[in-house]
């Protein structure tokens, strides 16, 4: 896929909208990480690690249940190429239901998963935590009518306002030594002060419907990203949930925050970037050649910036841990090095499912990710079995064999290849495997400090 492959501006404004998009989603991204990676740091510094291991344990419960609060119904709306005014009051009635009925299933719940980690805090938590499903329906709906049309610009400001809501809520709350609570109030703040702006900016002054005649379609497409979602959330939830049983929390604090500070790139900037692709690849469906030159130019881009970034992370880690995170934290210098090294793959590997949802194939996205739950899990079953460290190396060997399955469903959808893809991510890769070796050799032939 060449450059004389490039598509023709059969929209002359499309490309410019799709470029705006970037720069307000990704520009406010960056923005509003710096805010809350400032806040997280500061609170880190001031809570333990005992904190962040319960912390994790209920989010594994989060995750798990958030599988079903509907947001492939607001994906059926973006992919579609029209939708009627009903759709959208059905598409609310629905997500009212769903997570109306989720918050009940977590409330009751919660003194179970308080029994399977045997730390009895998780009770309460939980208990809070089930208001951040209530705040969902009010999110999801006026955001998917806004990034339909690539409106990003409003959700942008939005997602700087409510990250700047959340940095003042963990700080106050921190400083005031309200521990592992400062964790739970924080998200509290942020997807209820989102869940308000947004309603206000869409003027989403809508009545919902609970006839849901004639929205098969809708359902049908929402389903099957259900489904997928669900596979997803075993596949990256396993660690935790499995670790949780086996380790302490202070263990657990460390690697869970390894893996948070491993993945901000994969799990902050990338999503962002992949909800301006869905939609702009929907625009292309129609247009193979457009899309895959489209798809591999991403991946070009996306490589030349994560490639370097966790390739310098993994043979930094002892510095990089001890200027951010302070020296309570230094033991989680070595998950860190090692985690690094699979993120490059997870980054390319998530890449794929905008460009095949897109395609109006979300029966793709969720085979592979039912190969990752399948894979994941079996493979943190063996790797616990030698401690965190087995827990982390198994990221390593794992990732590669879900990105391979990832590409092997997706190409011919696509409409690539293996050296195209392997074209699209050397520049970035090469570069980086040189940096790392160099940046290695002078710190083994610098003195001890």
């Amino acid at each position: 896929m060449t450059e004389e492959n490039a598509p023709s501006a059969k929209d002359s404004n499309f490309g410019n909208r799709v470029r705006s998009a970037v720069i307000w989603r990704s520009g406010t991204q960056i923005l509003s990480q710096v805010i809350a990676w400032g806040s997280t740091l500061a609170v880190i510094r001031i809570l333990n690690p005992e904190d962040y291991g319960i912390f994790a344990m209920t989010q594994v419960v989060l995750v798990f249940l958030s599988f079903m609060n509907g947001y492939g119904l607001a994906s059926s709306i973006i992919q579609a190429e029209k939708v009627e005014p009903i759709r959208i009051r059905q598409a609310f009635g629905m997500l009212l239901l769903l997570n109306g009925g989720i918050a009940i299933l977590q409330l009751i719940l919660a003194s179970v998963a308080a029994d399977y980690y045997r730390q009895p805090i998780i009770a309460d938590l939980l208990r809070v935590q089930a208001l951040i499903y209530l705040a969902t329906p009010f999110m999801v709906l006026p955001e998917a009518l806004m990034t339909r049309e690539l409106e990003f610009k409003k959700p942008a400001i939005i997602n700087l306002i409510s990250a700047v809501v959340g940095a003042v809520t963990a700080l106050y709350f921190a400083y005031n030594g309200y521990g592992v609570w400062t964790l739970v109030y924080a998200p509290l703040a942020i997807f209820w002060s989102r869940a308000v702006c947004l309603v206000i900016a869409v003027k989403f002054y809508i009545l919902p419907t609970f006839n849901f005649k004639g929205a098969g379609a809708m359902f049908g497409f929402g389903a099957t990203l259900l489904a997928s979602h669900l596979f997803w959330t075993i596949q990256s939830q396993s660690d935790i949930f499995i670790a949780g049983r086996y380790l302490e929390p202070y263990d657990l604090g460390l690697y869970a925050e390894a893996l948070f500070l491993t993945t901000i790139f994969a799990a902050k900037f990338v999503p962002p970037l992949n909800e301006v692709a869905f939609p702009a690849y929907s625009r292309l469906q129609s247009d193979p050649r457009a899309l895959a030159w489209s798809f591999l130019k991403a991946i070009r881009l996306i490589m030349l910036i994560s490639c370097p970034l966790y390739i310098g992370m993994a043979v930094t880690a002892y510095p990089l841990v001890e200027t951010l995170f302070g020296p309570k934290w230094i033991k989680m210098s070595p998950f860190v090095a090692i985690l690094a090294l699979a993120m490059p793959v997870m980054t390319l590997q998530i890449l794929f499912t905008p460009a095949n949802n897109a395609l109006g194939r979300p029966q793709v996205t969720a085979r592979t990710n039912m190969f990752g739950a399948i894979l994941m899990p079996v493979t943190f079953l063996i790797g616990i079995q030698f401690g965190v460290y087995g827990l982390a190396w198994g990221w390593v060997i794992a990732f590669p064999l879900l990105t391979i399955f990832t590409f092997l469903q997706s190409r011919r959808h696509i409409g690539i290849d293996a050296w195209e893809v392997a074209q699209a991510v050397w520049p970035g890769l090469s570069a980086s495997l040189a940096m790392g070796a160099v940046v290695y050799l002078v710190d083994q032939t610098l003195p001890d400090m």
